[in-house]
């Protein structure tokens, strides 16, 4: 058996998706989903702040995909991740995939959580795979969306990056690469053979960077007009993040830190070997600016 954590989430309901839609992967291989909000039968009910709960959702998993508990102070992220290491080794299964953070992102806040998991199932009692995954291109789309409504006004698209560009990768493509990773993984714990997935760490960065010219440009496809980017200072963005719980106003401001420093741009990637046309993120996130300014459009209209 395979078991995902984390299904009621867009990556882990994917990742899912994905293996149940496997065709041939062999004889006996069940797929089951785990989360919070699970109701013990149609999904595992896997609460990670409740560790009494994880090594029944992991019983008689061969296989689990590890999805990362996301976002929250470090030492709640920490309690957590340790709490899963434990029950899969409790519960003996014998291979364990882990969705990480890719190697640009070291310098980011969000990367202690990450890089400290790996430590701890790398001194696990089962075979371990990392899925260092990039950056979302949702995360581009938002400051584009973001910064939509000013460019309307003014055709001025402005955001904190700088000169900076981030490497961002289709959420559909890091699934992808799970999927086929966890299933050729079930398939090689059955075999008893060589493992080949086994103690391997895949940097699955994006193949592409965006800034904030990148961004404007967009934006400046979607209204049919010329926008200029205007870079905004670290600290005129504080002030707009104050409604955040105040890790994630600081991940925010980490992130684009990194960004302005030119950190979080890929040198290269793993993706290829795994997916072979991956999504072309500029696409992606034209379509969401695309039908944003649509419906920006139909409102001037309509008032």
């Amino acid at each position: 058996m395979i078991v995902v954590t984390g299904v009621s989430g867009a990556l882990g309901g994917s990742i899912l998706a994905g293996l149940r839609a496997v065709e041939g992967i062999g004889e006996g291989m069940e797929v089951a989903g785990a989360s919070s909000s699970g109701d013990g039968e149609r999904v595992r009910h896997a609460d990670f702040d409740r560790p009494e709960t994880l090594e029944e959702a992991f019983a008689g998993a061969k296989v689990l995909v590890f999805v990362s508990a996301g976002y929250a102070e470090d030492d709640v992220v920490l309690a957590r991740h340790g709490a899963v290491v434990g029950a899969a080794a409790d519960a003996g299964v014998e291979h364990v995939i882990y969705t990480s953070l890719a190697g640009s992102g070291d310098r980011l806040t969000i990367a202690l959580a990450h890089r400290w998991t790996e430590a701890r199932l790398a001194g696990a009692p089962f075979d371990v795979t990392v899925l260092r995954n990039g950056l979302y291109a949702e995360i581009a789309a938002g400051l584009a969306l973001a910064g939509l409504p000013d460019a309307v006004e003014s055709g001025v698209f402005a955001a904190p990056l700088g000169t900076g560009r981030v490497s961002v990768v289709a959420r559909e493509d890091l699934a992808a690469v799970a999927v086929r990773v966890a299933a050729e993984a079930w398939r090689d714990v059955v075999a008893g053979g060589e493992r080949r997935h086994a103690g391997r760490t895949y940097e699955l960065e994006g193949l592409d960077a965006v800034g904030g010219h990148d961004l404007a440009a967009i934006v400046a496809e979607a209204l049919g007009r010329p926008v200029t980017y205007a870079a905004v200072p670290l600290g005129a963005v504080r002030p707009a993040l104050a409604g955040m719980e105040p890790y994630q106003a600081g991940h925010t401001i980490s992130t684009y830190a990194n960004v302005v420093a030119g950190l979080l741009e890929a040198r290269g990637s793993d993706l290829p070997a795994f997916v072979e046309s991956p999504r072309p993120v500029r696409d992606l996130i034209a379509a969401a600016v695309n039908q944003a300014a649509e419906g920006l459009s139909a409102e001037a209209a309509a008032g």
